[in-house]
């Protein structure tokens, strides 16, 4: 893909000067299954991500800067989302439509839109980004270790710095990835081409096909059969 040429190339740029590779330590988070390459140790805070429906989600933001350069990841647990749309879902009036139901197509949607909301939180975090004050440069479908997600570039009004975003869901989580640069500078590589997921013990997730969070999973690489759904959101 082009956007990964121009990521590679600016990588081999940023790997010629020792002194800024030295910088760069591989983050490892088991809680919640990712793993990264950041400037130094980056702090951790916990807030919460309102989904599509309205469900306010527990997440964890974990940020590091490198003089005026912005990192960060975000992570969103789906996991309490049928518990929280369902409870949501009683407040409706009597005869409400079939997002209070859970009747007819709500079967399949789940009661207050719960299964809908996990199935389109790639979509709607991505909508999200677009309605910054920026102008979105690029938007497009990607994978890392064949998981599936979304990428988008932004130049931000204010001072011209480029935001580079890159969207997954895996295992009913939402990662939400950024790297800020100055105007001119080539983007994050480091940062960007190092994510990749792991499992609770540490070690490196990758499919031996696509992997979409609503679907049974794939086979892992090295491993036999296909592995499990994600967990039914409780």
């Amino acid at each position: 893909m082009r956007l990964t040429l121009l990521l590679s190339a600016a990588l081999i740029a940023s790997l010629a000067s020792p002194a800024v590779a030295q910088e760069w330590t591989e983050f490892i988070s088991r809680d919640d299954g990712f793993r990264v390459n950041f400037p130094g140790a980056p702090a951790v805070t916990t807030t919460t991500f309102t989904s599509e429906y309205g469900a306010q989600l527990p997440a964890r933001v974990y940020r590091a800067t490198r003089g005026p350069q912005r990192y960060s990841i975000m992570v969103v647990d789906y996991g309490p989302i049928e518990k929280l749309l369902t409870e949501k879902a009683k407040q409706c009036p009597p005869f409400a439509d079939e997002r209070c139901t859970g009747f007819g197509a709500g079967a399949i949607v789940g009661s207050g839109y719960w299964r809908t909301d996990i199935r389109g939180a790639l979509v709607w975090a991505s909508w999200q980004i677009m309605q910054r004050d920026a102008k979105v440069t690029h938007y497009m479908w990607n994978f890392i270790d064949l998981i599936e997600g979304h990428q988008l570039q932004l130049t931000n009004t204010a001072d011209k710095s480029s935001t580079f975003v890159a969207i997954y869901m895996h295992d009913n989580r939402l990662y939400l990835s950024e790297g800020t640069v100055p105007a001119g500078d080539p983007p994050p590589g480091l940062f960007q081409q190092s994510l990749g997921f792991v499992d609770k013990d540490g070690n490196g997730v990758r499919y031996t096909d696509y992997y979409d969070n609503d679907y049974p999973a794939p086979a892992r690489a090295g491993a036999r059969g296909a592995g499990p759904a994600p967990a039914p959101a409780k």
